[in-house]
């Protein structure tokens, strides 16, 4: 069993000896959930290290042996609640269709200046990534990275290939080189403004005019066109 997978998901009886009821894998799973949930909450209140495991069990209503049950060890709930909160973002291909029609790099610029307004929705998730992305355990990031790899939550590759097929983005490139350096440099740049939303003044933000904002999200459109466009005048958005 990985650390992502639940005891609850493994064959087996109810433990009196007969078939398990039809509707026990739907409570495992609503239990899970619910467990997750709750990690969640705690983990962007508290942090990785404050978090504490007994806490997230008396939320969920469950016994602390039931969460190790599920998850195996902290870093595994750590990361069960990592890729909910990264499933929960929206997809880049799920713009409105005023930006896809616009293009590749529109889309990255939509995208970015939304970034604080969805903070503010549910900072939840976006703190929970943000701990993933810079978790000190090698172990721990190791699974966030294959699972990035492996399920592709944010759609980069049809979002490249979107770009490809539109005459955006350049060909002479492997494409799955370029889906890596969208996701590090898209990452890099929405996690500062996910931090100073959470933390307001530390890179001064919220301190900066609108229109200085928009010039800094314009000139990284600027600079990914820069490494990944395809030159074309006519792709410009």
């Amino acid at each position: 069993m990985t650390a992502g997978q639940s005891a609850g998901e493994q064959p087996g009886g109810d433990g009196r000896g007969g078939r398990r009821p039809a509707r026990a894998p739907d409570r495992q799973r609503a239990k899970r959930e619910k467990i997750i949930s709750v990690a969640m909450e705690q983990f962007a209140a508290h942090g990785y290290e404050g978090a504490r495991v007994e806490v997230i069990a008396a939320g969920a209503g469950v016994a602390k042996g039931t969460v190790f049950g599920y998850f195996t060890s902290k870093a595994g709930l750590f990361l069960a609640a990592y890729q909910a909160a990264a499933s929960s973002f929206s997809r880049y291909l799920d713009a409105p269709a005023a930006e896809l029609e616009r293009g590749f790099f529109a889309v990255i610029t939509y995208w970015l200046e939304h970034t604080p307004h969805l903070i503010q929705e549910d900072w939840v998730p976006y703190r929970v990534t943000l701990l993933g992305n810079y978790c000190s355990d090698l172990q721990l990031k190791r699974w966030i990275t294959q699972y990035l790899m492996r399920e592709d939550p944010y759609g980069t590759r049809a979002f490249v290939q979107f770009g490809i097929e539109r005459g955006e983005v350049r060909t002479d490139i492997d494409a799955a080189m370029i889906v890596s350096m969208v996701d590090w440099l898209m990452d890099r740049c929405q996690d500062a403004i996910v931090t100073e939303e959470l933390d307001p003044g530390l890179f001064g933000y919220h301190t900066q005019p609108p229109e200085v904002r928009s010039l800094r999200v314009r000139q990284f459109v600027e600079l990914l066109r820069g490494a990944v466009g395809s030159g074309s005048e006519g792709a410009r958005a």
